[in-house]
This record gives structure tokens, sequence and C-alpha cells, in this order.
């Protein structure tokens, strides 16, 4: 007989109990990965779900979805012809200046007020919406604005401010204002509808100026 090949024998027995206690560790790993993912799903769900509800892309995205199946109408995505857009956003430290809480509706658009303009998306410089922003400054016929948001999940974020609800919003919604970006918005280009926010709340988003970005 050669020697050279070693024959072994497993008996069917043993076998079965090897296949059987392979099976029963698959199923704990199974149950404890179902735990595992149960726990994330409702620990971090919520706030996952809030986030994406909160997103301007996610609403742009389902918007346009409810819009291609005819659910809802279609918004205007294209400015004005002939009207001048805001394209342009710098770092508030750079149009770092004096403030003032100014607004006269009877002459031009000052600090105070809060008016209406297209401006693009920045994602999509070939799309944007008609949006209010507040006027905290101007350069010649180029106003200085922080635009405003109704997006809930500003709520948190340091760069944006609180100012309520105001007769900027038609739905009534309370809103934010963006701090750290300042649009340069030419003042051909804008709505007034004789919005001027309260000089407390200004004088609030002044002092962040103040504080954070140089202002004075």
């Amino acid at each position: 007989m050669p020697t050279d090949v070693l024959l072994t024998h497993t008996s069917p027995r043993a076998t079965g109990q090897y296949a059987r206690w392979m099976a029963s560790q698959w199923q704990t790993l199974g149950r404890r990965l179902g735990k595992i993912a149960e726990t994330i799903v409702f620990r971090e769900g919520p706030k996952v779900l809030r986030q994406l509800q909160g997103s301007e892309f996610v609403q742009r995205g389902l918007q346009r979805g409810l819009e291609a199946i005819g659910v809802v109408e279609t918004e205007q995505q294209t400015a004005i012809p002939g009207r001048p857009v805001t394209n342009r956003s710098v770092p508030t430290a750079h149009r770092a200046r004096r403030i003032e809480y100014t607004p006269d509706l009877d002459g031009r658009a000052d600090p105070g007020e809060i008016v209406w303009t297209w401006v693009v998306y920045e994602d999509d410089p070939s799309q944007g919406k008609d949006r209010p922003v507040l006027v905290v400054g101007r350069d010649g016929t180029v106003l200085l604005g922080l635009m405003l948001s109704s997006q809930q999940r500003h709520e948190s974020d340091l760069d944006w401010v609180a100012l309520g609800s105001g007769s900027w919003d038609y739905d009534g919604r309370p809103s934010w204002v963006r701090l750290d970006r300042v649009l340069d918005v030419p003042e051909e280009g804008i709505r007034r509808e004789g919005a001027i926010l309260d000089v407390e709340l200004f004088n609030i988003v002044a002092r962040h100026l103040r504080a954070r970005f140089s202002w004075s």
C-alpha cells in the first residue's frame, strides 16, 4: 500500500454536529447585526431624515420630480429677461464697513430693508431662485445683502441667525439670515415690497457682523 497518501475519515455524526454549530454561529451573528442596524436606524434615522428634508438640493430634486409627473405646477426657474441677477457672493469680512439701521422706503434701498432679487444657485449658475435679502450696506449702485432662508436646517448653524417670521415670507414661515457670505446685489435687479426688519433684530445681526467679521 502506498505510504505517501494519508486517508482520513470523518463520521457523518461529527460532520452533522459541525454543520449545526456553524449554522448556530451564523444565526447569532445575524441577530447581532440586526440589532446593530436597528439601533442605528432608530437613533440616527430621524436625524438623517431631518437633514435630507432640510437640504435645498434634495428639495429641488423632489420639486423637479413632482413637476415631471405633473403633481405640481412648474415654478419659474429662469430670471426675468433684461433684469440684472445676483451672481456674486464674497466672505463677509471682505465687505467690512460701518453698519447703520437707516431704512427709508421713499428713497433708495438702505440697511434694514428686505428686498427681493434673483440669486443664482452656486452649484448650477444656469438656474436660481427669487430670494429675500437683508440690505446691510451699499457700494454705489450695488447693494450688500445677506440672504434669507426658511429652511429649518439652519436653526443649529452658527453662520445663520433666526429672524422669526415677517412680511417677506408669503407663507408666514420663520426665516434665518446667513452671516458668513455677502451678496453683491445690483440695485436695478431688486424688487421692493415694503419689508423692513425690526430694529432689534437688525441690531442682533449687526452685533454678529461686528464681533465676527470686522464690521464697525
